[in-house]
């Protein structure tokens, strides 16, 4: 008989009850440093007293009033972000997911605006990940996600990951404009270098289309500056938000110059839950922190500490670990026995990191993490790794 809940995950027989900073406590009582943080979601962690308070006062105000009205809250955090980033307008909705979806429409918007129906298409790269959706498994083009929802949506052409001549050789007449993850997440941590973000935005100039970014796991503080891009001295012209942007609260968002937002009038693009009060609140609560003074300078210190610690997690488990890479806050291992295996033993020693893409293991920890929480992951992947080594030995032994 199929479970009253539908069966899409593959979940782990754990589940939590509370949780504070970055540590979980589950049904049993046993307590997990959480290096997950439900997939870069929980950027200040769980049970932060000021998420907490600007959650509970405003349930006691409003929750929901739909987007036929001005809703206050919306207009200040789309203030604020319109000027913490290159954005011009902002529009709320509840999910990456979303956010892409209406990326993606106002690229198609603006060419139709601007005379140019005709250019629709989106390059995006191998091993992307952009959402779940008809359209953002297309966008995304991998095979496992696609499976069994065919024939997929028209209007994207993939190209290998960085190569910037296929993206060149693919802009034709149809190309509306080219979407990219500054960081792939669930791609396995492969961060797009700064030079070849920058290649993109001059080659999306000269082509006369869009730049489109998708920062819903790389953005929000995860690599010590709000947004990632901003290390490579660029701006997109449309960008997709979420995860860490509600710390926990459904939220997403996509951002846009004034040329292209100008282009979605009334009725064009909507939502009924996007930027209500509840989402809003706590939208706002999540910049106060990320803002304030001093912030992303102790993500960068942390991360620089935790990445340090992490190498010497591979010089001791060579066997294991392979190397290190990403960026910030947002970092990955590349393993050697298969990752999933990995993520189990890390989960039995009561430490919860996630599966990505290239056999690694992500570490999207919260962004308010310390020295302590370092030394004891430390503590649990060298314990959990020393005692993967021999299996692993055994079975590389057993494939030769």
């Amino acid at each position: 008989m199929i479970d009253a809940v539908l069966p899409t995950y593959a979940r782990a027989d754990l589940a939590f009850e509370k949780g504070e900073g970055a540590w979980l406590v589950a049904t049993d009582g046993r307590r997990y440093l959480d290096f997950a943080a439900g997939i870069a979601v929980d950027g200040l962690g769980h049970g932060h007293p000021h998420l907490v308070k600007a959650l509970t006062e405003q349930a006691g105000k409003l929750w929901h009033v739909s987007n036929m009205f001005r809703i206050p809250g919306q207009e200040k955090l789309a203030k604020r972000l319109v000027a913490a980033s290159f954005a011009d307008s902002v529009f709320f909705c509840n999910s990456g997911a979303e956010a892409i979806e209406c990326s993606l429409k106002m690229a198609r918007r603006y060419h139709w605006g601007e005379g140019n129906p005709e250019r629709y298409r989106i390059i995006t790269f191998e091993g992307a990940f952009h959402g779940r959706t008809l359209a953002t498994i297309a966008a995304g083009g991998q095979a496992k996600h696609l499976e069994g929802f065919g024939p997929a949506m028209d209007g994207f052409d993939q190209v290998p990951f960085g190569d910037l001549k296929a993206v060149k050789a693919a802009i034709g007449p149809h190309t509306a404009g080219i979407l990219v993850e500054p960081i792939q997440g669930e791609g396995g941590i492969r961060p797009i270098p700064p030079e070849t973000l920058r290649a993109l935005r001059a080659i999306a100039d000269e082509a006369g289309i869009l730049l489109l970014l998708d920062e819903v796991q790389c953005g929000v503080g995860r690599t010590g500056k709000l947004f990632a891009h901003e290390w490579a001295g660029i701006a997109p012209d449309i960008m997709a938000a979420a995860k860490g942007i509600g710390g926990g609260f459904p939220l997403g968002a996509a951002l846009a110059v004034e040329k292209v937002a100008k282009h979605m009038t009334a009725g064009s693009h909507g939502s009924t839950y996007g930027g209500n009060p509840l989402a809003m609140a706590v939208g706002n609560a999540v910049l106060d922190v990320i803002l304030e003074d001093g912030f992303l300078d102790r993500v960068l210190q942390v991360a620089g500490h935790l990445r340090q610690s992490l190498g010497a997690i591979v010089e001791a488990h060579p066997d294991v670990v392979e190397g290190v890479r990403g960026e910030g806050l947002m970092l990955g291992l590349k393993v050697k026995p298969e990752n999933r295996a990995v993520v189990g033993a890390l989960r039995e020693a009561g430490m919860l990191v996630v599966a990505g893409g290239d056999n690694t293991i992500r570490l999207v920890p919260p962004l308010v993490i310390g020295e302590p929480e370092i030394a004891r992951a430390v503590e649990i992947m060298d314990a959990a790794f020393t005692r993967l080594a021999p299996a692993s030995a055994v079975k590389v032994a057993s494939v030769a």
